[in-house]
């Protein structure tokens, strides 16, 4: 004869059901509130990937155009030809081309002053291209606090359960814990993703940042050589 500890039966029936649930009956179990906390955190995910991929595509293309535009205007900046310059600044909607325009445009003044309109016109632009991003380390930081709401309100629901029934049974703790624990994993992760994107993305632009100012000093030797 096999004897059942007092609990066991009940233990086995509660992890044999939630074998056979879905994830999504899972977070439905958590409760209203554990649904509302999962939903923002599925929205701030939906919103982290949609600013990662938006400012990834907008950097690369800036980058691969800004280097054909460096590329135009090195020879007609050296050969003098103005003219050709302005209708490649202008014709391009890059930061390289309009910080190139300005400085065209401050031509016949003292040479600092040209230089402070680019650096003017590169702060603008660098600011520009940064936008958004800082959306993803705030994300970073408030999907984690939504999950700890989300464990906190889990505790609180599984006390309020226990006070209402009496019992330490899984079946009465069980809706509090998959609150907890999914919020919290949750929260987690979309940080995670929220947190990589940022870091990825702060080094683009780094070193996008660090070409402009290559491309800056070079075009100001350029304009500096008739003078040598």
């Amino acid at each position: 004869m096999f004897f059942l500890i007092p609990g066991t039966e009940e233990a086995v029936n509660a992890t044999t059901s939630l074998a056979t649930k879905s994830i999504f009956d899972i977070i439905l179990s958590s409760g209203p509130l554990g649904v509302g906390i999962i939903s923002i955190q599925v929205l701030l995910s939906f919103i982290a990937v949609w600013i990662f991929i938006e400012r990834f595509f907008t950097i690369k293309s800036v980058v691969k155009e800004d280097e054909k535009v460096m590329q135009n205007l090195r020879a007609n900046i050296s050969s003098g030809n103005l003219t050709a310059v302005q209708s490649i600044c202008a014709s391009s909607d890059t930061p390289l081309a309009r910080m190139v325009e300005k400085g065209i445009s401050r031509l016949g003044r003292p040479m600092p002053e040209i230089e402070n309109a680019i650096e003017n016109v590169g702060r603008v632009e660098t600011f520009r291209l940064e936008k958004k991003i800082n959306y993803l380390s705030l994300i970073a930081r408030l999907a984690p606090m939504f999950g700890f709401l989300g464990t906190i309100m889990g505790v609180i629901k599984i006390f309020y359960d226990i006070s209402l029934t009496d019992n330490l049974s899984i079946g009465v703790i069980s809706s509090g814990l998959y609150q907890k624990m999914l919020t919290s994993a949750g929260g987690l992760l979309v940080g995670i993703i929220a947190f990589v994107g940022y870091y990825f993305l702060t080094m683009m632009l780094d070193e996008e940042v660090n070409k402009l100012e290559r491309s800056s000093i070079e075009f100001m030797d350029i304009l500096h050589a008739p003078a040598r």
